[in-house]
């Protein structure tokens, strides 16, 4: 019986869609490398329900032994890594990268995030609210993972792939991808979407995510790929292009954080947020759902720091807020 959540692109090569309810990025893609020896599951979707029962279906569809089966995850997000706790078998690998596994692992994450989160204007009422609401604190494994650290340049070899690890900064600190040199394949995760644009924030005040990130399309873009394997919606056969389109879409953005810090005098990040321009299907700030707001003035935190590493923009600290203005 044929699964419509099910797509094979290549030899033993499938994508899964596990579904994600009542989130605008629909469904996770979760592919599959059947190999006679030991398969591997390339990103997992959320842990809930929803999403477990369509992927296990799915594997077992396609004859898949979790016995047999080892998984790779991009990165820390939840629909992402969720469920690779319970796809995990005694004898399972569980590849991941360092710097998102010391995140995933610091019990301090959300009180921390939340600690900034009001400092940079988010409302102290809606503080705790969008926290327990996150579905990186409602959806993560429900169990610690022993993971298998992977770096960049490391190489795996499933079946007649033979993928390199190639470390992507940006959307996530250690978010990783995998490469096949010989096919020329591209699984991208979120650093490379089609349909949409990857989110790229911060709650941090250091580093830079959206310099890393634009330097990781640099570096990706240099490499011959045919066709890239996205975390979520369309398979994307013009890689370059698309980087080219995603690396325009952040300069208007910067852009538009400077117009709007010109007109307004000092904001905070969500002051920022509130005023840029977003493709939701609301008309004002206020009709927001409360995660879009949360992860919109993560992403404007996002441009404005990067602007303040370049030096066009300065920050002010206030006892209970942090302001930005025009250098």
């Amino acid at each position: 019986m044929a699964d419509e959540n099910v797509k094979q692109i290549d030899a033993n090569l499938y994508r899964i869609q596990v579904p994600l309810p009542k989130n605008p990025l629909k469904a996770t893609n979760s592919y599959v490398i059947k190999a006679e020896q030991r398969s591997l599951i390339i990103d997992t979707g959320m842990n809930r329900e929803e999403c477990r029962s369509v992927l296990l279906e799915a594997l077992e569809n396609l004859g898949v032994n979790l016995e047999k089966t080892d998984i790779f995850v991009t990165h820390l997000h939840a629909d992402h890594v969720g469920l690779a706790s319970d796809l995990s078998r005694e004898n399972s690998l569980v590849y991941f990268n360092r710097p998102d596994a010391r995140i995933l692992n610091f019990e301090g994450l959300w009180v921390k995030a939340a600690g900034l989160a009001g400092r940079h204007g988010f409302p102290g009422e809606l503080v705790e609210k969008a926290v327990d609401s996150h579905p990186g604190q409602r959806y993560s494994p429900g169990e610690p993972i022993d993971f298998t650290m992977v770096s960049d340049g490391d190489v795996l070899e499933y079946g007649c792939y033979k993928l390199q690890c190639v470390h992507t900064p940006g959307h996530t600190e250690g978010h990783t991808c995998l490469y096949d040199p010989v096919k020329k394949y591209f699984f991208s995760g979120d650093h490379i979407l089609g349909d949409i644009t990857p989110n790229i924030s911060t709650w941090q005040d250091d580093g830079n995510p959206l310099g890393e990130y634009l330097k990781s399309l640099d570096r990706v873009a240099d490499i011959p790929v045919e066709l890239v394997l996205p975390g979520h919606r369309s398979l994307i056969y013009d890689c370059r292009s698309r980087i080219e389109e995603l690396k325009k879409h952040h300069r208007q953005r910067l852009d538009e954080v400077l117009v709007i810090l010109e007109e307004n005098g000092p904001c905070s990040a969500f002051k920022v947020a509130s005023q840029m321009s977003w493709d939701l299907l609301a008309d004002r700030w206020d009709d927001f759902p409360l995660m879009q707001k949360w992860f919109a003035t993560g992403e404007a935190l996002a441009h404005i720091r990067s602007l303040e590493v370049e030096g066009k923009v300065k920050r002010e600290e206030g006892e209970e807020a942090i302001y930005f203005t025009l250098s």
